[in-house]
């Protein structure tokens, strides 16, 4: 467990907090934030890189505030990975157990555990260099791991790695996070992250946090319109998975392809969304009946809002085509828009 109490920090061009938060056990906690909000400092100042001004850091109720980086109990992995280059992979996750100093037996012990964990048993005899970026982040999480760290402290760790690869080991950190019980605390500017990682999201802006809480609560009831305007909050729902059909608000949406996890949200870009005052004849759409709630003329398109249940949703549509509509409040509207027009961040389960 990590305690952050009233946390400050003083750069000479960055001030950071106050800042207070904590992570439960077994906890995956994401710090979202764009560049400059302060997230890296955060990470090395809980690490001991950085001196605090003020406040406390406490793990497992133990004041670390003042403890150099090697006796905090604090593990990290870095956006790069920062692996020794001219050290075997399994010297690499062995190098914080030489330092603790571990028995070889229990060095071999931990290293054949953690490699079997994160599938890395083939390449505990290669190099860093000769590491694909998807094998070298599963490399610096087993090293980080190696001590026994008491909390994992993770820097846009899937920053560096195509979208492919980024999917997959979100779903690694995740089952890790899971299987190890250790709390994860990351940062990442990368909204979808967030959402697919977080068990809460704290989203720091100036140094400061906004708006903390799961990440559904942060969708739902955004604290200000900043918190809002950095979210995108857009057509972005809730919502429960059932093979290629996702339910928003107890009404359905037919997918591209079956998802993985049960649960998540779905995000319908404004722009895919057809509207129509008669019910469309395709069954190739996903169809929804609601009420405009207003209309908005923005100067290059016109922002339609509309009621469908409990859930609002943002369609742009042309001058135009508002003429040919006629559309005006209260009016009853059919929404309409194909399965390609929906994006599904799932959550990553453990």
């Amino acid at each position: 467990m990590v305690e952050v109490r009233d946390l400050t920090v003083h750069l000479a061009d960055f001030s950071l907090g106050p800042l207070s938060f904590e992570v439960g056990r077994g906890e995956f906690f994401v710090i979202l934030g764009p560049s400059g909000a302060g997230k890296t400092v955060l990470l090395e100042t809980i690490a001991g890189i950085y001196r605090p001004t003020g406040g406390k850091i406490l793990v497992d109720r133990r004041d670390i505030t003042r403890l150099p980086p090697e006796m905090r109990g604090v593990g990290m992995v870095y956006q790069d990975y920062a692996l020794f280059p001219h050290i075997s992979v399994r010297g690499n996750i062995e190098y914080g157990l030489k330092i603790k100093g571990s028995s070889k037996e229990e060095r071999r012990r931990r290293v054949t555990q953690l490699a079997q964990l994160l599938g890395i048993e083939h390449l505990l005899g290669r190099l860093p260099p000769t590491l694909s970026g998807g094998e070298g982040q599963r490399v610096a999480l087993a090293r980080a791991l190696a001590p026994g760290p008491k909390v994992l402290l993770l820097d846009e760790p899937l920053s560096a790695l195509d979208p492919t690869m980024r999917e997959r080991l979100s779903w690694e950190l995740k089952r890790t996070n899971r299987a190890t019980g250790v709390p994860f605390l990351m940062v990442t500017h990368d909204i979808r992250e967030a959402l697919q990682l977080g068990d809460r999201v704290a989203l720091l802006r100036n140094g400061k946090i906004e708006q903390m809480g799961p990440p559904e609560e942060l969708l739902r009831s955004p604290a200000s319109p900043l918190v809002a305007e950095f979210l995108g909050m857009k057509n972005l729902f809730r919502a429960r998975f059932r093979g290629a059909v996702a339910e928003v608000d107890g009404m359905k949406i037919v997918l591209t392809k079956p998802t993985k996890g049960k649960e998540g949200f779905v995000a319908i870009r404004p722009d895919e969304i057809i509207l129509s005052k008669e019910p469309f004849p395709s069954s190739a759409r996903n169809q929804w009946k609601g009420k405009v709630l207003s209309l908005v003329d923005v100067g290059t398109h016109i922002e339609v809002y509309t009621a469908v249940r409990n859930t609002r949703v943002l369609t742009f549509i042309t001058r135009s085509a508002l003429e040919d509509l006629a559309l005006k409040e209260g009016d009853e509207i059919y929404l309409s828009f194909k399965a390609v027009g929906v994006e599904v961040i799932e959550e990553v389960e453990g």
